[in-house]
This record gives structure tokens, C-alpha cells and sequence, in this order.
């Protein structure tokens, strides 16, 4: 996967990020800490959909059980989503690294697919992005290993129990026309029925015969995404409305809060955290982790690593403690399977993650974008409505 090439809000630099004032479940669950339980689901007798690209096997397992209902002034769970962008497995080992560190914390995550990613590139002319030529892309198309050992793992996340959103396709940012700032609500429809069609049609496209269906109907799966760079959210979200899906993961520059909808769907929005050694925030990802530290190199000199990774672990920490004594609002965290500079960001989020998962912690959730919806719908909307009234930072007074 090779994301480099971001501009706009997710290439930050530090002046930039001060401009901006520093830049998805239940709350009860299998285990005693309400996260998602570790006992493998039993699917049902699969029934190929399609081309058998993807079929119906049931309820997914590994789900928490159903939300819990807040009483006026009670005090909320703190809700983490760590999410990922891309969700394809190139041979590093990242997919299922992090998939095995989500399992021994019994916690639920969002992977956002990218459609491109199961498309071989013998067949790109497939591909149709709006305002750009046949077969274009920002990101590489897949080998044929990596596209089965992405098949793989993203079937194997499933049945683990996370959450497959979309990355759409082509992933093209910037200013120019083809930028995906400038799409309009039709062309977000072509490109989200062209990744639907790579997701179910991958045994049709490739040819493989020796990898198993995606275990899920992906049209009733797929319940929201993020956005190439974080840009477009405004055209995307009417056919967002349009297509059912109960949440985007697109906005820039969020804070954290509680959240509220857009255009009838929850945002969530990547958020501005604490910066160590730093006057202004940085957003809770990767890239821009990366970017505030090695101006947009993936291989800046080495004798940075250590201390570029103790800070970015030490920011999602902070983010993480903000929310968590003080108003509990959600907290997101986004990442790309890349191992820039030396793969730091993948020890710190995982480090972040091991800190977050602390099981002397028993009101912390680990879930997905889905999940998190599941449990906001499930609420008063009055009950929602005084928590948003908590600004960042600001402590949560009810009743603990």
C-alpha cells in the first residue's frame, strides 16, 4: 500500500496546524469489560451470493451484546475506535499483527477497504474514476499474492468480529479536477458501485479459485467509510443518506466531543490531540503523526526513530486521557498497514493501544465505528444531548 502522495488537511505541518487552532456497540459485552468475547462464532452454512465472491453466512460473531440504555447524569463508557485505512495485507505481517493484538485485548476495530485492492492489474481498465482516465490510480494495484493474502485477512476479520467499511478506489487528493474534493454526489455513486463491484466480484476478476467467499453480504455490511485524504465528505453525504450507510469517518480536523449527525449520519471525525513538546495538535493518525515530524519523508534518518516514536505513542496516550477523565467523549485513532520511518507508527499505536486496553480500565470499549452507532442510536436523545454540551476537556459532573 502506497498512500504517500496526501495533501490537504492530512498533510499538516506544524504552521498550518496551528491555523486550525493546533492543526464504531454496547456498553456491556461478553467479557466482564464489556468488549467483544473471544469465544469463535458459530456462522451458519455459507450461501454464495454472486459469484460466490461473497456469501451470507449469518450473524457475525464475535458482536457485543445489545447496548445498554444510559439513565440521565450516569456516566458514559469511554469509547475507542481505532480504524484503518486501506486494509490491504502487502506481505509485511501489519493485517494480522494487528489483528492478533485486537484478539488478546477482546476488542472490536474498523477496516476500511480499499476496492482496488482486490482488482488485478491486468484488469484496471475496469476501473472507471471520475475525472480521471480509465484505470488511474494513487495507490498501487495489488500482486496477485497480496491480493489473496488481503482476501484472507479480510475474511478473518470478519469472523473476529470487526467491522469492513470502504476506502473507496483510485484514493486521489489534492486541488486539481480529478481530486475526490471535487466530485459531485453522482460521481460518489460510481465510485462506491465500482468498489462494491470489486468487493463481490473478486473471483470473476481474478480468477482464484482457492480462496474462500467473503463470509458477509457486503451491501448490508458496509455501513460507512473514510474519504481519500479526508476530503469530499459534503458531496459524498447524500449518497451516503441515499445508500443507508449510518455514519462517515471523513471530517477533518474534529475535536474531541460527543458527536452529532451530518445530513442524517453520525460524524466522526479524526480529532485534534495533544502534541507533546508542541504549542499546537495534531490529528489522531498516522500520517499525520509523520508529517509533523518528517515533513512528508517515510524514510527521514534513523537517529529520529526512537524519540519520533515515544512521541506519536505519547499523543494518541494523551488524546486517549483527555477523553477519558474528562467528558468521555469517543475517541478515534486512524492508521494505514505502512511501515514509514522504520515502522514507528505501528509500535506506537500499538503501544497506545496496550495502554488504552489496560484491563484494570473496565469502562473502556474498544469497538468499531458500527458498534459505536449501534450504541448512540440505542440512547436517549436527551441523554446525548447533554453530553455534547461538554466541551473538550471539560469534566463530566453526573453521576459516576
Amino acid at each position: 500500500m502506497r498512500e504517500f502522495s496526501r495533501r490537504g488537511i492530512l498533510g499538516l505541518g506544524a504552521g498550518a496546524a496551528a491555523a486550525l487552532s493546533v492543526a464504531g456497540c454496547s456498553s456491556s459485552g461478553s467479557g466482564a469489560s464489556g468488549r467483544v468475547g473471544t469465544k469463535p462464532g458459530q456462522t451458519a452454512q455459507a450461501k454464495p451470493i454472486g459469484d460466490g465472491s461473497t456469501a451470507f453466512t449469518g450473524k457475525q460473531p464475535n458482536q457485543p451484546d445489545k447496548p445498554e440504555k444510559l439513565e440521565p447524569g450516569q456516566k458514559p463508557p469511554q469509547f475507542v475506535v481505532f480504524s484503518w485505512d486501506g486494509a490491504g495485507e502487502v506481505g509485511n505481517g501489519l493485517f494480522p499483527r494487528f489483528r492478533k493484538l485486537a484478539r488478546d485485548h477482546n476488542a472490536s476495530m474498523t477496516f476500511f477497504l480499499s476496492g482496488l485492492y482486490l482488482l488485478p492489474e491486468s484488469k484496471k481498465r475496469m476501473y472507471q474514476p471520475p475525472n480521471n482516465p480509465v484505470g488511474a490510480s494513487a495507490i498501487g494495484y495489488l500482486a496477485d499474492d497480496h491480493i489473496k493474502a488481503t482476501l484472507k485477512n479480510v475474511r478473518a476479520a470478519w469472523l473476529d468480529g470487526h467491522e469492513i467499511g470502504t476506502h473507496f478506489n483510485g484514493h486521489f487528493c489534492g486541488e486539481g479536477h480529478g481530486s475526490v474534493k471535487h466530485w459531485t454526489p453522482a460521481q460518489w455513486q460510481s465510485e462506491i458501485d465500482q468498489a462494491m463491484e470489486f468487493v463481490t466480484k473478486w473471483r470473476t476478476n481474478t480468477g482464484f479459485t482457492d480462496i474462500e467467499s467473503l463470509p458477509f453480504d457486503y451491501s448490508k455490511e458496509l455501513a460507512g467509510g473514510r474519504t481519500p485524504c479526508l476530503l469530499g465528505q459534503d458531496n459524498l453525504l447524500p449518497t451516503a443518506r441515499k445508500l443507508g450507510w449510518r455514519y462517515d469517518a471523513s471530517s477533518p480536523g474534529g475535536l474531541q466531543v460527543w458527536p452529532t449527525k451530518r445530513q442524517g449520519l453520525w460524524d466522526f471525525p479524526l480529532q485534534q490531540v495533544p502534541f507533546p513538546g508542541h504549542s499546537f495538535q495534531v490529528l489522531s493518525m498516522d500520517y499525520n503523526m509523520m508529517f509533523n515530524q518528517s515533513k512528508n519523508s517515510t524514510k527521514a534518518p534513523p537517529v529520529n526513530y526512537p524519540g519520533w516514536r515515544k512521541q506519536a505513542a505519547e499523543a494518541y496516550i494523551a488524546g486517549f486521557r483527555r477523553a477519558y477523565e474528562t467528558n468521555r467523549a469517543p475517541f478515534f485513532i486512524g492508521n494505514h498497514f505502512e511501515q514509514w520511518n522504520g515502522g514507528i507508527y505501528m509500535d506506537a499505536v500499538e503501544e497506545a493501544f496496550k495502554h488504552i486496553a489496560d484491563e484494570k480500565r473496565k469502562d473502556v470499549r474498544l469497538v468499531s465505528f458500527r458498534q459505536l452507532c449501534d450504541w448512540l442510536d440505542a440512547q436517549d436523545p436527551q441523554v446525548l444531548a447533554d453530553l455534547r454540551r461538554l466541551g473538550v476537556g471539560q469534566q463530566f459532573t453526573g453521576r459516576g
